[in-house]
Parts: structure tokens; sequence; C-alpha cells
């Protein structure tokens, strides 16, 4: 099953959840200010997207720009950034799509979604 974490207030996710929908993928919602992900499952999606760790924070978040950490992130070890990761899902890049060994992040999600033809 796949599994779509997002926020439903941000638009990109809105958009992600309507392509799937009108394509008849089924899925799993997962709520990131509801359930945020623990560190270990940071860790896992991040080896399984072969992505850098950055990619994993929301840049353009407001609470990313109110704690600075565009210039504090660069200072931190990579176990003290998935612990931060893991203390605020509004931290985290959404949508994530996890499909089996899949992990699909950001607006790569969309055009994911755009390829599924069903």
């Amino acid at each position: 099953m796949i599994q779509l974490i997002c926020y439903r207030k941000c638009s990109t996710c809105k958009k992600v959840i309507q392509l799937l929908h009108e394509r008849g993928v089924a899925f799993e919602e997962r709520q990131i200010d509801l359930e945020r992900p623990t560190i270990e499952e940071l860790k896992r999606w991040r080896q399984m997207s072969g992505l850098p760790l950055k990619r994993f924070f929301n840049t353009s978040g407001m609470k990313y720009r109110e704690m600075q950490l565009a210039a504090k992130l660069p200072q931190m070890t990579e176990d003290e950034q998935y612990a931060l990761l893991a203390t605020d899902g509004m931290l985290v890049k959404r949508p994530i799509l996890l499909n089996g060994n899949e992990v699909v992040v950001g607006a790569d999600v969309t055009r994911w979604a755009n390829e599924r033809n069903t």
C-alpha cells in the first residue's frame, strides 16, 4: 500500500492527493502535523531515497526560517539534524510518498503521480 505523508493545508499536498484520486491510485494518508516521523523512519527514508538529508528539510517553511536553519544546519551533525526533524513535522519537506522500497519527496511526488496512468 502506498503511504502519502502530507500536510492538509499544503498546496502541493492537495494537488498530489487530487492527482492520486483522479488516477485511481489507492493510498493511505498520514498527516505529518499529527503524526511526525521518527528518527528511525527519517533515516530509513533517506537511505531508500538516496537523497541528501537537506532535501528532507522544508526549507521554504516558516519554522525553518524562524529558526534560521539555513545558517545552523551546516554546523550540526547528521544525528542532530535527524533529531531536529523528528521534533516537528512542519520542519519536514512534504509530501513524502512511500511505495515499497521507493521514497519520493516534495515536488517530485507530483511528477510521480502525473506518470501514473491507470
